[in-house]
């Protein structure tokens, strides 16, 4: 199934993932616009408009001339968003199929 989102949520989702992960580590420097979108195969502006939601969102500080840099708590913001994302979107439909399956939770946990 494709994704149809636009590029700039998808970019937006691998920056979220790596900082929840600690690939961008919070307090250090994320890559420059240039080098996600080269890395990313991605338009420079497209890149831009990710980082300027981070920075919207408070996730990310600008430090003119020098660069963007993740936030102090910006990792949990992160998770804390996604949990309820998860719960909000994408669990009850999970839920419905497994109850449509005749499938347990617990019985799911064993197979994990």
């Amino acid at each position: 199934m494709a994704d149809t989102r636009p590029v700039y949520l998808r970019l937006r989702e691998l920056i979220a993932a790596a900082i929840i992960d600690g690939r961008y580590p919070e307090g250090e420097m994320l890559p420059s616009v240039r080098a996600f979108a080269a890395e990313q195969g991605a338009n420079p502006l497209t890149v831009a408009k990710a980082y300027q939601q981070f920075q919207a969102d408070g996730l990310i500080r600008v430090q003119r001339g020098v660069g963007m840099f993740v936030r102090e708590g910006a990792a949990e913001q992160l998770r804390q968003a996604e949990r309820d994302a998860f719960l909000q979107e994408e669990w009850p439909a999970i839920r419905e199929r497994m109850d449509r399956l005749g499938l347990d939770p617990a019985e799911l946990l064993d197979h994990a």
